[in-house]
């Protein structure tokens, strides 16, 4: 994905260059701001290292966020 084919606000991508899923929040100067699925701690990535998800694929990377989550300690 190049910078003319900016994903819009709330598209679900991979990003590439981290290997995470995270839902577009915000376009900021040559990046694209991405949030974690279920939320959490934005961070930067370059527009080129995105890829958009199906829905199965979503559906997946929802699932193991969950999973993940599940299997933490609780506080």
């Amino acid at each position: 994905m190049t910078a003319a084919e900016l994903p819009a606000v709330g598209t679900a991508v991979r990003d590439t260059g981290s290997d995470r899923v995270g839902v577009v929040m915000a376009h900021e100067g040559p990046y694209v701001q991405l949030r974690p699925l279920l939320g959490g701690l934005e961070w930067d990535a370059a527009p080129d290292a995105l890829v958009p998800l199906d829905s199965g694929e979503r559906l997946r990377a929802h699932v193991a966020e969950l999973n993940a989550r599940s299997r933490r300690p609780i506080r």
